[in-house]
């Protein structure tokens, strides 16, 4: 498929030589992960979404979550190493991760972060997850996903 544009994301996987896919649709108020998947027309449990949190000592961690999955704040603080983790407040995530919301990408944030991967994506060959902007989607091998970002996956839903 055609790469409509180059976002971080995009421009970190060519470079690595990692194999991936983009999907492009259209974008309207709608910016949750299963309104995504009916929109490029995949299973939400595919569609993986990511949120920001931060920690009782202010680190901040990235969870990367089935579309129609919530993530278990609980298990994410033992996962995280913290005494307890939380969203943090949208206005902050733009300046955090130079993304904005319904466009969060695990891949390319302004910092690295440590980045946790629902073990639920091991059921898959491949998922989705933000390219780095609305109206884009890339299809990734998980273990390639965790190589990316360093991540590691967990049981956080």
């Amino acid at each position: 498929m055609a790469r409509q544009e180059k976002t971080n994301a995009v421009r970190m996987l060519e470079a690595a030589g990692i194999e991936f896919e983009t999907r492009s649709y259209d974008t309207d108020e709608h910016l949750d992960a299963v309104s995504v998947a009916e929109k490029i027309g995949e299973s939400p449990e595919r569609v993986f979404k990511t949120l920001v949190t931060v920690n009782d000592k202010r680190e901040h961690f990235v969870f990367v979550i089935p579309g129609d999955c919530s993530l278990d704040l609980k298990k994410a603080a033992k996962v995280s190493g913290s005494k307890y983790i939380e969203m943090i407040k949208m206005d902050l995530l733009l300046p955090l991760t130079g993304y904005i919301r319904g466009g969060c990408s695990p891949i390319g944030m302004k910092r690295q972060f440590p980045v946790f991967i629902a073990e639920e994506a091991q059921l898959f060959e491949s998922i989705f997850v933000s390219a780095g902007v609305r109206g884009m989607q890339i299809l990734i091998r998980p273990d390639d996903l965790i190589k990316i970002t360093g991540g590691e996956f967990a049981d956080l839903i």
